[in-house]
C-alpha cells in the first residue's frame, strides 16, 4: 500500500474547521467521502495540523494509505471532480512509509491579512480584517522582532487548550504592505503554534499600530509581566495556512 501524500487548498467559510466533528461539515470529512468514491472503501488521513472554522488554506497537507495504486499525477484530478468547488488538492506524491504528516512537519506558515482600505473591500470581506485606521508599520516592525527566536508562548494561547509544552520557535515574522491592493499581509512561520496563537499575535500587533499598545510591550505579554497586552483574538477569515514544510 503506497504511503500518499496530498496537498490541499480550501475556503474555510463554510466548514467548522478541518477536522471532522458529529454534527458539523468539515473540510476533513468531504476529503474522506472522496477518497471513498475514488478506491470504493473508507481511507482515513492523517493531516498535518487542525484549523479552525472560517480558516483557510492554501497548503494544508494530508497522508492516507491507499488501497491499490493508481497514477499518482491523475489522483487531483478524480479528487477534484468529486470535492466541491471550495476543496482543492493541488498536488499528491509518494512518501515513504514512516512519513506522518503531522510528526514530520519541520515548520508552519501562516499567513494574515488585514484590509486598510477606508471602506471594507466587498470581495476580501471573507479573507481579511478589515481595519480602516493607518497602521504604524514601522512600530509593528519592531514589535514582531520581539516575537522571533524560541520562548515560553503560554501567554499568546487561548484558554481551553490542553497542550501543557508552550514553548514553540518563530522563524519568521514578516510583515508585507501592498499598497495598490491596499491590504497589509503579516506572515509567521514557526516551529507550531497553540491555540488562536497566530490571531492573538495579529490582535496584539494590531493593537501596537494603533498605538494603543507600545512595541515593548510585546515582549512584557511575552514574558507575563502586562498579559492584558495580548490579544484580542481576531477573527478566523483572515488566517491562512500557507504551507507545511517537509524535509522530503
Amino acid at each position: 500500500m503506497d504511503n500518499i501524500l496530498i496537498y490541499i487548498s480550501y475556503d474555510g467559510t463554510g466548514y467548522s474547521g478541518f477536522q471532522i466533528q458529529a454534527n458539523a461539515p468539515t473540510v476533513q470529512e468531504l476529503i474522506e467521502r472522496a477518497l471513498q468514491v475514488i478506491y470504493k472503501e473508507p481511507i482515513r488521513i492523517i493531516f498535518a495540523g487542525r484549523t479552525d472554522a472560517g480558516v483557510h488554506a492554501r497548503g494544508q497537507a494530508a497522508n492516507f494509505r491507499a488501497p491499490f495504486r493508481i497514477a499518482i499525477s491523475r489522483l487531483p484530478y478524480a479528487l477534484n471532480a468529486v470535492l466541491p468547488s471550495d476543496i482543492v488538492v493541488t498536488a499528491a506524491r509518494v512518501v515513504p512509509d514512516s512519513f506522518h504528516a503531522r510528526f514530520d512537519a519541520k515548520r508552519k506558515i501562516y499567513s494574515y491579512t488585514i484590509d486598510q482600505a477606508h471602506f471594507p473591500q466587498v470581495t476580501r470581506r471573507l479573507y481579511s480584517l478589515h481595519q480602516a485606521d493607518k497602521l504604524n508599520i514601522d512600530r509593528i516592525k519592531i514589535a514582531v522582532g520581539y516575537l522571533e527566536g524560541t520562548h515560553d508562548f503560554k501567554a499568546f494561547q487561548a484558554a481551553g487548550s490542553p497542550v501543557s509544552d508552550t514553548q514553540r520557535t518563530l522563524f519568521r515574522v514578516e510583515l508585507a504592505e501592498r499598497p495598490k491592493e491596499k491590504i497589509v499581509v503579516l506572515f509567521f512561520e514557526g516551529s507550531g503554534f497553540l491555540y488562536h496563537m497566530v490571531r492573538l499575535f495579529t490582535g496584539t500587533l494590531i493593537r501596537v499600530g494603533k498605538g494603543k499598545l507600545n512595541p515593548g510591550d510585546v515582549k512584557a505579554a511575552l514574558e507575563g509581566r502586562k498579559p492584558l497586552a495580548v490579544g484580542p483574538t481576531v477573527p478566523a477569515c483572515g488566517l491562512c495556512l500557507e504551507k507545511v514544510v517537509y524535509d522530503l
